[in-house]
């Protein structure tokens, strides 16, 4: 299911496959056609809900144009199929590599140092053609969900599109060569492509179903679209001499579909699956019509200007995303504003029109046709110097960013050990006014890229229960006399490192209970999947079963509600979440369990702020990071309902005034970013608390705690 950052990425670099049958100027318009409903979508996405339909609509292309090419030159060997990549490199690599290239360059110039390592390790993936992979393995990372977007995040296309590039005309030429033995070769090859067509559609029905965020970006999904296009090609090439009846009809049919998709379909539907139907037939019908006449669609998408479009729409689209997400950078640092207003939109298009047409015109055309890459050999060679050299340029990139993380966590781990030292929430406390050593900590003392990794062993460790949850680890710290079960979500986990600074001082094992994503109630969650909800449900089952007869002196629980519960909005979610929660309260109180309830901390996310991207870009202005409780406030139906229950074991504790001392939410508290994300907090932060968090147990009035 593609989200506002997963449909940032949507790939016209079709039109960079041979020509065949002759120029066919109705495909040159549909390339425009699709470039420019994903230009719009990514500059005014609520508006062009649907443009990331554009990718679908070039992959059809391609498809079409790519077994054109070789149903009518079939590949009679190895050699043939080396020629065939070979052109793809010179049409392809020159441009897409300048492009990650400058990216690289202008990340290290203009891009907080937050992003820095994973921009480089992306840089890396898209120049080896398998960023797909790895978008769609953080696309169903929970903590991945709040990183900034990636400036090379469009290339997940045309890792896919490569991916096919490489497979297909050995496809194609086995079943030339299969069919030839038994003189069949049309036929054979038709059904392969059918079948190829056949079986990666119903593997992208079931996996959107099962694995939406997965099924957007990886390569078995997509097959199918882009065998659509060759499917077609078989029609055109193998049974239809000849214009079909009606073509003029079916090419408006075909265009008003790819155009009624753009605003119908939404990018909060799983996709692409059966929804990928509606650009991907409209594609099809367009080309299969090949019409002609002043009734078709031809003079439309043959206008002059929507040609010159179509003929730089593969460098159009490599520019485009670059720039929407860089010059809010460099904005920033210029002093301005961060969000793009209109006329920096529009300044954008026009750069990505002008950057795009230089492209093309000595990049792309010159490489293609340039002597020096003449020869298989040749541009293979220039391939693997290319991939070479933009790939070192990620490494640095990944690596310096680790090296000041690295740097920066040596520092910080020496103030921790230091008993005077005020670091973090230290200064918080009274002593801290009359501690000279705490006048030192007024500028920052963490990095922002070290903010990024500083995060609870729990998550090195692998305590975390992932959708669809079958998998439930414990992880054990401290080896105390009272057995503390630390249970709930992301919310609950990343109180660990306060929680095992306090162990060896109160006698305490800390045993966890953690599951990413899904609350420990009795009330289903709207989830990806109904396997992820039932998963979930049966998880918080055994969570109670585990907790309430394991021999455990009391309950520490904290969660934050981040998706609805299943039928509901958030606003019946609110008002009826907190029932979810409160037999598992009362189960515990029954087993005669201290619960404590940590009410959940200030959520910077409600008000957009990814907090050491934020630091990373105003240091010299944290303002513009803060916030106050009533604009960082989310619901808590764990402590709304724990507030329900009168019983001398349930506390609530309210962090609230760690975070907003004085009535304002900092990002920066002691010198220490408070936040690893939009939510969660830092280790460091975390460990700083313990004071506070054992003073204010100690005040609860359970028993295990005092």
């Amino acid at each position: 299911m593609p989200s506002s950052a997963a449909v940032a990425e949507n790939s016209p670099h079709a039109h960079t496959a041979p020509r065949v049958a002759g120029f066919r100027s109705d495909i040159q318009g549909l390339r425009a056609l699709a470039v420019g409903i994903v230009l719009l979508y990514h500059l005014w996405p609520t508006t062009f809900d649907g443009g990331f339909v554009g990718v679908d609509v070039f992959f059809v292309i391609s498809g079409f144009l790519i077994t054109s090419h070789l149903v009518n030159k079939p590949p009679r060997g190895w050699g043939d199929v080396a020629k065939f990549w070979a052109r793809r490199i010179k049409r392809l690599l020159p441009a897409s590599l300048l492009v990650l290239f400058a990216v690289g360059v202008a990340t290290f110039l203009v891009a907080p140092q937050s992003v820095w390592a994973d921009t480089g390790r992306q840089i890396v993936s898209a120049a080896l053609y398998v960023v797909n992979w790895d978008f769609a393995i953080s696309s169903v990372d929970y903590l991945a969900a709040d990183n900034a977007p990636s400036p090379v995040q469009h290339f997940w296309s045309l890792s896919v599109e490569e991916q096919f590039y490489f497979v297909w005309p050995m496809i194609i030429g086995l079943s030339f060569m299969l069919g030839a033995k038994f003189g069949r070769s049309k036929r054979i090859v038709g059904f392969t492509v059918l079948g190829i067509f056949l079986a990666s559609f119903v593997f992208s029905a079931w996996y959107t179903f099962a694995e939406p965020a997965m099924a957007y970006f990886i390569t078995p999904t997509r097959m199918w679209e882009l065998a659509s296009g060759g499917l077609v090609a078989v029609f055109v090439t193998y049974i239809r001499p000849q214009r079909l009846p009606f073509s003029s009809l079916l090419g408006w049919i075909g265009l008003a579909g790819i155009v009624v998709g753009t605003f119908v379909i939404r990018s909060d539907m799983p996709f692409p699956g059966f929804v990928g139907l509606v650009p991907v037939v409209s594609t099809a019908l367009v080309i299969l019509a090949d019409s002609r006449g002043r009734t078709s669609v031809l003079p439309l998408l043959s206008l002059r200007p929507v040609r010159f479009l179509g003929d730089i729409s593969y460098s159009v689209y490599l520019w485009h995303w670059p720039l929407i997400v860089l010059v809010p950078y460099l904005s920033v640092k210029l002093g301005g504003a961060e969000s793009l207003g209109f006329t920096t939109k529009v300044v954008i298009i026009i750069v990505s029109i002008l950057a795009a047409w230089a492209s093309t015109t000595w990049v792309e055309n010159r490489f293609r046709k340039a002597a020096v890459l003449s020869g298989s050999a040749k541009a293979f060679g220039f391939a693997v110097i290319a991939m070479v050299i933009v790939s070192t340029l990620g490494i640095s990139q990944v690596t310096i960013a680790n090296r000041i993380v690295e740097q920066n966590e040596e520092s910080l781990q020496t103030k921790l050990a230091d008993p005077e030292s005020c670091l973090g929430a230290g200064i918080l406390l009274p002593e801290a006014k009359d501690n000279p050593n705490c006048e030192n900590l007024n500028t920052l003392q963490m990095e922002p890229a070290a903010a990024k990794k500083d995060k609870s062993k729990a998550y090195a460790d692998g305590c975390w229960a992932s959708a669809p949850y079958a998998s439930k680890p414990e992880c054990t710290y401290g080896d105390g006399s009272k057995h503390i079960a630390l249970v709930g979500n992301s919310h609950a986990g990343h109180w660990l490192p306060t929680l095992e600074r306090l162990a060896e001082k109160n006698d305490w094992t800390i045993t966890t209970f953690l599951a990413s994503n899904c609350s420990i109630s009795t009330l289903p969650q709207e989830l990806s999947t109904p396997g992820e909800t039932k998963g979930c449900q049966d998880y918080a089952d055994w969570v109670v079963e585990r907790t309430t007869e394991g021999g455990f002196d009391a309950v520490i629980t904290s969660e934050r509600q981040s998706t609805p519960l299943q039928g509901m909005d958030w606003d019946q979610t609110e008002q009826k979440a907190p029932e979810g929660h409160r037999s598992i309260l009362q189960s515990w109180v029954e087993a005669k369990l201290d619960v404590l309830v940590v009410r959940d901390t200030p959520y910077p996310g409600g008000a957009d702020i990814t907090v050491p991207d934020c630091v990373a870009k105003h240091e010299d202005d944290l303002e513009a990071c803060s916030g106050t409780p009533e604009s960082w406030h989310w619901m808590d139906p764990l402590a709304a309902s724990a507030r329900t229950i009168d019983s001398k074991r349930i506390s609530v504790m309210y962090p609230q005034d760690w975070f907003c001392p004085d009535g304002t939410c900092e990002p920066v508290i002691g010198g220490v970013i408070t936040y690893f994300d939009t939510a969660h907090i830092t280790a460091t932060y975390a460990q700083t608390l313990a004071p506070q968090f054992d003073a204010s147990l100690r005040r609860s009035g359970l028993h295990t705690f005092n």
